[in-house]
């Protein structure tokens, strides 16, 4: 049971990870990524005139509701059952160090408490960063084409061109919301 509650090496983690792309081809030609998710969920409760959510979602689709529920059942489990009591995340000093220039004190969960959580949109700087944010990850996933695990797993394995221009372009906004908008905000 302890090789569920420690965190595996990279060596082991990343060829898993990595393994995904051929058995997801393999049976069927999936491609590994969850942005997609929102449009079947669309496609199956929104009214059928809108000609983006016509197509049979539970063919085309249902693999990936299946597999998004997996993930999210997978990570309850992980988070509340398998952690072990005291549990905390190894963050490096510096990094420490930086967030608590920011004001973010917490970080003894999964996530540091002034930012994630139903009390976080009660401040202005929550509800920017968690629905503003929000927005604009599922804005840019579906304008990208796919999401971070689509592009960087499927895509870059599969050597396409779009899917390394959208990796590059969520680094770059990856270091300007650390170096620039974070800071701003708190």
């Amino acid at each position: 049971m302890n090789l569920l509650r420690e965190p595996w090496p990279w060596y082991i983690g990343g060829p898993l990870i990595g393994l995904m792309v051929p058995l997801l081809l393999l049976i069927g030609g999936k491609v590994f990524g969850v942005s997609a998710v929102l449009r079947d969920v669309c496609a199956a409760t929104a009214p059928c005139g809108i000609p983006l959510f016509k197509y049979d979602w539970k063919r085309e689709g249902g693999w990936s509701l299946l597999f998004s529920l997996g993930i999210a059942i997978g990570g309850c489990v992980a988070g509340r059952l398998l952690l072990p009591d005291g549990y905390s995340i190894a963050i490096s000093d510096a990094t420490q160090r930086d967030l608590r220039a920011l004001g973010i004190h917490d970080l003894s969960g999964l996530v540091p408490a002034e930012l994630m959580g139903w009390h976080a949109l009660t401040s202005a700087r929550g509800w920017i960063t968690l629905g503003v944010g929000g927005f604009l990850v599922g804005f840019g996933s579906r304008w990208a084409g796919g999401c971070t695990s689509g592009h960087a797993i499927s895509g870059l394995a599969t050597f396409q061109l779009p899917s390394l221009l959208a990796v590059l372009g969520f680094f770059a906004g990856g270091l300007l919301m650390t170096h620039a908008i974070l800071p701003f905000l708190f």
